[in-house]
């Protein structure tokens, strides 16, 4: 079985709830950005490192605004499924941007990336990756690979959400809206890509926002094989 679920920003009680124990040998886990894992090099991450490396099932993440991109960029490639991976270790991967991978008979497409609103202040203390921000480069090879497939897929994996989804979801919360370039990407993706359904990560709530489009956070949404 294949799970989605939203930014865990390595915090360590999130191995322990119970969507976690819950997965068995053969499961994916997919995480919508910001695994947050990967970030300081330090011991106890090591260690969460190992230990997700060594479980049965697959722990598989797209990046957002606070994941290391300096270290996993220096991670192996290979091939997972028909796309591209940073192999960190064992069964924790990294889903590298415009890629497709087929899981249990369903076509997952993934970009991650953002653009951190405290990037300012994050630079400073040095935890803070230009590579965050997905370039011109990146965004071309994600639309040639969905038109190689024209342009059908069953779902998209982001961290961040398509613009018009963003700021309905901001508006809401009385928030200022803050858009940039890639929701703008992906509202155009939405427009030409036939898809069953959206997840993302980046605001942080379990809620439908429209028939095709979750925001995920804490709860891990299943998504049954095709027959």
């Amino acid at each position: 079985m294949v799970y989605v679920t939203g930014d865990m920003h390595g915090e360590l009680e999130r191995l322990y709830d119970k969507n976690f124990r819950k997965l068995k040998s053969g499961d994916v886990l997919i995480v919508c950005g910001d695994f947050g894992y990967i970030f300081d090099g330090g011991k106890t991450e090591k260690e969460v490192i190992k230990y997700l490396s060594t479980r049965r099932f697959v722990t598989a993440f797209v990046d957002g605004t606070h994941d290391n991109l300096d270290t996993i960029n220096r991670s192996r490639v290979t091939y997972w499924h028909g796309g591209m991976v940073h192999r960190i270790k064992g069964n924790l991967i990294h889903l590298m941007r415009g890629q497709i991978f087929t899981i249990e008979g369903n076509t997952f497409f993934t970009f991650g990336g953002g653009e951190s609103t405290d990037k300012d202040m994050r630079r400073e203390q040095g935890n803070w990756w230009v590579d965050e921000e997905p370039t011109a480069y990146e965004m071309a090879e994600g639309a040639k690979t969905l038109d190689a497939v024209d342009c059908k897929v069953d779902y998209m994996i982001t961290h961040e959400p398509p613009l018009l989804v963003k700021s309905a979801m901001l508006m809401r919360r009385g928030d200022n809206n803050r858009v940039n370039k890639l929701n703008g990407y992906f509202e155009e993706l939405g427009r030409s890509v036939e898809f069953k359904h959206w997840y993302f990560g980046s605001l942080h709530e379990d809620r439908l926002i429209t028939p095709h489009h979750t925001c995920v956070f804490k709860k891990a949404v299943a998504i049954p094989p095709k027959p």
